[in-house]
């Protein structure tokens, strides 16, 4: 069988997890990096992995089945997916919720035009999540939906933090709160604002001579990411960054409270829980999978941008249908 050929754009902590978990999937090869920096200042997990510009990649068109962005939401994807969309078939973790149509649309234009596929937002929220929530609310259509995230490390809000003017290094923890989770889980049903479910925590390190009142109102007004939240900003020193925060867990919930019966009277509850050591180990798994459906599903004659639920889940799947029948069904 001939492998998935794979490339990795940008080599953050998400795409040195890609690198990881393509080590764990047999039909899959690693073809390479692709980076803004300069490839000589790289240095792969794996020796013998090579590494080229973005611009390179024009000419990888045949080399490459899938590539797996790694850019950060905020700036990077919205200008390089559809560049690569162009291109390639790919996969991505846009996690902007609030922006996905738009961003969808961009891909889909692309991607259509050049008959690639390009699956957006399969991370784990959006992604996994959002599975979750779909099969809940169609199963049981009568009831209320509820997400929570953390204890830990977004990488996107992380991300948006390090952009800042000023800021040498951050962290964001994002915090359920225990008050809303446990009003859910009695049945209460309350109608909850984004404020009243989390709040962020924000550990950041401080370029010298930076402005730190103006950093910390830029952080707390920020659109999409903390303006809606209860935020606390903590000046820190790089040293305690690295001795206090040195992790990237994450996790959350998918919470469902459903009623059937003639009454309503029958009420049922779905809970879907991650508990992750490593927030960029899980996410590049889910991309990995992802991709393996980009691939066959190109393969197929599909083109154009999809979202986690438009893919049947055996795509995703390294086993054959026969396999998935005798050993999962």
């Amino acid at each position: 069988m001939n492998k998935i050929r794979v490339g990795i754009v940008g080599y953050g902590n998400l795409g040195k997890s890609v690198e990881l978990g393509i080590r764990q999937n047999e039909d899959m090869e690693l073809v390479g990096v692709f980076t803004r920096r300069d490839p000589s200042s790289i240095k792969t997990i794996t020796p013998e992995v090579n590494v080229f510009t973005m611009d390179e990649a024009k000419q990888m068109t045949a080399q490459v089945d899938v590539m797996v962005l790694c850019g950060g939401s905020m700036s990077d994807m919205p200008v390089q997916g559809p560049e690569f969309a162009s291109l390639f078939n790919t996969v991505d973790g846009y996690d902007t919720h609030a922006k996905i149509p738009e961003y969808f649309a961009a891909m889909n234009k692309k991607a259509a035009a050049a008959q690639k596929i390009c699956i957006i937002a399969s991370g784990w929220d959006p992604g996994m999540f959002s599975i979750n929530r779909l099969y809940a609310e169609a199963i049981l259509p009568v009831g209320d939906t509820y997400t929570f995230w953390g204890k830990g490390i977004s990488q996107g809000h992380s991300d948006a933090l390090r952009r800042i003017k000023g800021v040498k290094d951050a962290k964001q923890y994002t915090i359920p709160k225990e008050q809303a989770i446990n009003a859910v889980r009695r049945g209460e049903m309350p109608e909850l604002s984004t404020r009243e479910k989390h709040w962020r925590e924000c550990f950041v390190v401080l370029e010298e001579g930076a402005d730190k009142e103006r950093i910390e109102q830029e952080i707390k007004t920020m659109p999409n990411y903390f303006a809606d939240y209860d935020t606390e900003v903590h000046f820190i020193t790089e040293e305690e960054l690295s001795k206090d925060h040195p992790g990237l867990p994450h996790g959350g919930l998918v919470i469902h409270h459903g009623r059937t019966g003639l009454d309503e009277e029958h009420h049922h509850v779905i809970e879907y829980r991650l508990a992750l050591d490593s927030n960029p180990d899980f996410t590049a798994n889910v991309l990995i999978a992802f991709a393996r459906a980009a691939y066959r599903l190109n393969h197929e004659g599909v083109s154009g941008a999809k979202t986690v639920v438009d893919i049947a889940p055996a795509y995703l799947s390294g086993k054959s249908a026969e396999e998935l029948r005798k050993s999962l069904i």
